[in-house]
């Protein structure tokens, strides 16, 4: 609901993030793509026609504000429930209220604050009230909308994304605390850099330990050092089970496959920071293995399984250190994905071909019928021939030979591929 300030409530006793929230949008830092007059948000406000949008982005970014601000700006009521703490009898008394406000000429702006936390059902609620206007729906998530929201809702919302606040919008922030309390952190340039870095992009908890410095009794500045043991950092964003998880574990494989070990080795001590389970990762490191380096490298394998036992053995944090060595490796092998692409094409044949039956002289004949069939018939034993190679036929006798398999020039797969092409032209010279 609108919530004004008690005339009778000190300003001091407001945490220092409530005072200084933006009384307009134009005091909203770090979303000027957003919010600029020639922007969407921007275009919205200027015609007075504010359309359904899902607000995306991380904690601290400003959603609520611009939320309230919008309200504000285009003269909506605004409401605001948690998807956390509200349910679906919740949503139809502000769906109520809204109806009944609508018949004396005033639109609602709805605000559900962590919208991703609505089940699927409670967001099939929210759809006749949007698609008719009753309310103007504007969500706020930290999560992909995409995977969180259902696609009936997403039709009828525009999707904004939000900036993770940039050093120079944190660095407006503290001026601003500063401002309002008419003294500056106590803190050395050093030390004020390091701030903004231990906020993590969260303008609210910049201004937290902000409020925190310039409530206490420093003495002398504080630099770095000490900043770091008198407030505390803010934990990194990561959600083992959302989109985080996925965009992490895909930048340490994308890492992994362009050599980089110095990025790899910083996505994975990003997860590792964020609480994954380095089993899972050890699990990715493998799958890496066989995909992307293959025959290049015969022992990547077996390398990056005895990382994983070695770990196993270990635990954390002795046992990161076993996995650090496979990423380092992983990352320094050289590369191929020619076995993935050899069993990707294979299946299509297979699938092309069906059921066709393997060529008689290369099937046992273990009964009498089989024989008279012709089984096993012209088989030649490889090992007999004076090459150890006989050239013969193992593709069925109506199918074209394919090749499927087709090593790099890298690493190992050198090697294969000289032994192939030489079987190749020895296979020419026989048949001929």
């Amino acid at each position: 609901m609108n919530e004004t300030v008690s005339l009778f409530t000190s300003q001091t006793e407001r945490p220092l993030p409530d005072r200084l929230r933006p009384q307009a949008l134009s005091d909203v830092v770090g979303q000027d793509h957003l919010l600029k007059p020639e922007a969407p948000i921007g275009r919205m406000v200027s015609s007075s026609r504010l359309s359904s949008h899902i607000l995306w982005g991380p904690p601290g970014c400003g959603k609520t504000t611009i939320a309230r601000l919008l309200a504000q700006d285009v003269g909506l009521f605004f409401v605001a429930v948690s998807a956390v703490a509200s349910g679906v009898a919740d949503l139809r008394k502000v769906f109520d209220a809204a109806q009944a406000r609508r018949e004396t000429g005033q639109a609602t702006l709805l605000f559900v604050d962590e919208i991703h936390r609505f089940t699927r059902s409670q967001q099939d609620v929210l759809l006749p009230y949007v698609e008719d206007g009753t309310v103007t729906l504007v969500g706020a998530t930290t999560e992909n909308p995409s995977f969180e929201l259902n696609g009936a809702l997403l039709s009828r919302c525009q999707v904004f994304v939000l900036n993770r606040l940039d050093h120079a919008a944190i660095e407006l922030l503290l001026q601003r605390a500063e401002a309002l309390e008419k003294r500056a952190l106590p803190v050395t340039q050093e030390a004020r850099e390091a701030l903004s870095e231990m906020a993590d992009g969260d303008g609210r908890y910049a201004l937290v330990m902000a409020e925190s410095l310039l409530h206490h009794d420093v003495v002398e500045p504080l630099d770095a050092q000490a900043l770091s043991t008198f407030v505390q950092k803010r934990m990194p964003l990561y959600d083992k089970a959302q989109e985080g998880h996925y965009n992490l574990i895909s930048a340490l494989h994308k890492s992994l496959r362009g050599s980089d070990c110095d990025a790899a080795l910083y996505w994975f001590s990003r997860m590792i920071a964020g609480g994954e389970d380095p089993r899972y990762i050890a699990r990715r490191m493998l799958r890496f293995a066989a995909e992307d380096i293959g025959l290049a490298d015969p022992q990547a394998m077996p390398f990056t399984l005895a990382a994983w036992e070695a770990y196993e053995r270990l635990g954390s944090p002795e046992g990161e250190l076993v996995l650090v060595e496979a990423i380092i490796y992983l990352a320094t092998a050289p590369k191929s994905n020619a076995s993935y692409v050899a069993h990707n094409t294979a299946k299509v044949s297979a699938a092309r071909y069906g059921s066709l039956a393997p060529p008689k002289h290369i099937l046992n004949a273990p009964t009498k019928l089989m024989k008279d069939q012709g089984y096993h018939v012209g088989y030649i034993y490889d090992p007999d021939t004076p090459d150890g190679f006989s050239g013969q036929n193992y593709f069925p006798d109506t199918m074209k030979r394919e090749a499927y398999y087709k090593p790099v020039e890298r690493g190992f797969e050198r090697e294969i591929k000289k032994r192939l092409d030489y079987w190749s032209a020895l296979r020419m010279k026989k048949q001929s």
